[in-house]
């Protein structure tokens, strides 16, 4: 590898053991096996470095997960696919924490919540392209903004309940059952069960 790749094998694994608060560029440094000066050389600043290995490591999340998606028909895949999600919120859970971390830091750094911001965008798209099995770069606006920021937000939602309580946060299945219900609720037709029942008034007798 170059000293650029090095660099960023280097910054995951700091952010897997150290957190992305306590990372130093001297910590990356020594993990990379380069200068301090190929930071800046290569990435500018340690966040912009820090940044561009998470999305790394998030994307090599995204594409191990995603692997199944396309073996199995639409439902069954997506049905897998929470249950591989949920088994790597304890699998991942360095990377997740770091994601955590990185996050708290943009409340007094601007540049930061810039530069992850972007990569929010670009994972909107990512996670839209996996779903509906198609480039990319063929993933349209409207897409990315349901499809795409819905499902990230449910992959963070989720992931906090696991980071903060794995023993009652939901399982892959009832993240599922969860969906669907709430499908139902929102459906222009609600199911007849699930519709509000209106007694008949009462009938007057006929006279005669």
């Amino acid at each position: 590898m170059g000293n650029r790749e090095d660099l960023l094998a280097g910054a995951i694994t700091c952010l897997r053991e150290k957190g992305w608060a306590r990372t130093t560029v001297r910590d990356i440094a020594a993990a990379a096996g380069v200068s301090h000066a190929a930071i800046g050389y290569h990435f500018g600043s340690r966040e912009s470095l820090l940044t561009a290995a998470l999305i790394q490591a998030i994307d090599e999340w995204g594409t191990e997960i995603g692997d199944g998606l396309t073996a199995r028909g639409a439902a069954e895949s997506y049905e897998e696919f929470w249950d591989e999600t949920v088994r790597s919120y304890a699998t991942h859970r360095p990377m997740w924490r770091a994601t955590i971390d990185a996050l708290l830091q943009t409340e007094h750094n601007p540049a930061l919540r810039t530069l992850l911001s972007d990569g929010q965008r670009q994972g909107r798209e990512g996670i839209a392209a996996q779903l509906l099995g198609v480039e990319e770069a063929t993933v349209g606006e409207e897409n990315a903004r349901t499809i795409g920021a819905v499902q990230s937000a449910l992959i963070s939602g989720v992931l906090m309940q696991h980071l903060l309580d794995p023993e009652t946060a939901p399982t892959g299945a009832e993240v599922v059952a969860g969906l669907r219900a709430l499908a139902a609720l929102t459906a222009a037709e609600p199911p007849e069960d699930a519709r509000p029942h209106t007694p008949s008034p009462p009938t007057r007798p006929v006279d005669g």
